[in-house]
């Protein structure tokens, strides 16, 4: 991780080359600001569309607004850095890439410290997050404008209800539930009560269907992508993981703009997360029953269940060590469980 003083010299030096070149995150087109978003999500992506649609529109008095998707100019995980040096001006990050410059940030990452959309957002605008934010402005010099909902991540397995009823941790004992092959992933298998198995995501189908794995975990979008609901028969709404990004712009750009203009920039901010919050909720919705039609079981377990056991096996685990004291206890209070 780049230290402290290294990150404010940087933030420095970006201002000052904006200063003297005119090429920083304060570089204007045509007298507007200009504003590069760099994404690694497609054009159809719901966060793209959401900027696109919603956020674009909204500043378009005062600013020059330039998406790039698919990883085109910057390599998704290089993004933060390429706003932190003056190249970028925007972007879409996720926690776990904050994460890798400021471990606290893995809390937002972890299994039941969200518990849904609108907790997500409660969670962002309390003054919990307050020293999260400032972090990431005075060390990387960039500004977390909003929250956007990427979805919950679900149990999906290939015995029936019949054979296999989920309410607690403890039914899952000695299902193979495929998890990506991180530490932290497997971890969080293990958590969810499951033994968790290693196995690269292109496999996932024909291990399904040969047995080699019981289930996945994956958001309901991909379930039906992948077409997974061929080869399982039934989906425990387990929502352990409640995913997120943030829309990140340059702290330099940021402090370049009028009050107004940057409560114009915040206000869009706010509309596009929530208007992409509202469709990804939507097409979740229409999914379950989309399943169902398709002959499996969709149900919800012991939510707190669930919450209770998995929040104590990271409680006092290396996965916790950077969290500061009490956060994890104030997010859950914001909770409506």
């Amino acid at each position: 991780m780049i230290t402290k003083l290294t990150r404010r010299a940087a933030i420095s030096a970006i201002v000052a080359a904006g200063v003297v070149a005119g090429s920083s995150g304060a570089s204007f087109a045509a007298d507007k600001i200009q504003l590069r978003l760099a994404t690694s999500g497609s054009e159809t992506d719901q966060r793209s569309v959401a900027m696109a649609e919603v956020f674009a529109p909204m500043v378009a008095d005062f600013v020059d607004y330039q998406p790039s998707y698919n990883g085109t100019i910057f390599a998704q995980g290089t993004e933060l850095d390429a706003i932190s040096r003056g190249n970028l001006e925007m972007s879409i990050a996720s926690a776990q890439e904050l994460a890798q410059f400021f471990p606290e940030f893995s809390i937002f990452a972890t299994g039941y410290v969200h518990q849904d959309a609108a907790h997500q957002v409660a969670v962002f605008n309390d003054p919990l997050m307050d020293p999260f934010k400032a972090t990431v402005e005075d060390e990387l010099g960039i500004k977390l404008l909003s929250v956007m909902y990427l979805g919950r991540r679900q149990v999906n397995l290939r015995q029936s209800k019949d054979e296999l009823t989920v309410m607690t941790p403890a039914d899952l004992a000695g299902v193979n539930l495929r998890m990506p092959g991180t530490d932290a992933w497997q971890f969080l298998g293990a958590a969810l009560g499951a033994a968790p198995t290693p196995m690269a995501f292109s496999e996932v189908y024909t291990g399904l269907s040969t047995g080699a794995v019981d289930g996945q975990d994956n958001p309901l979008p991909t379930v039906v992508d992948k077409k997974l609901y061929e080869v399982t028969k039934q989906i425990i709404l387990t929502s352990h993981l409640v995913d997120l990004n943030y829309i990140a712009i340059s702290k330099a750009v940021w402090d370049g703009m009028t009050a107004d203009q940057q409560a114009t920039v915040q206000k869009a901010a706010d509309a596009a997360a929530e208007s992409g919050r509202q469709k990804q909720l939507e097409l979740e919705g229409s999914l379950v029953s989309f399943l169902e039609e398709q002959g499996l079981d969709v149900y919800e377990p012991d939510l707190n269940a669930f919450r209770t056991h998995v929040q104590a096996q990271y409680v006092g685990s290396e996965f916790a060590e950077a969290w500061p004291e009490g956060v994890l206890e104030k997010i859950n209070a914001l909770g409506s469980n």
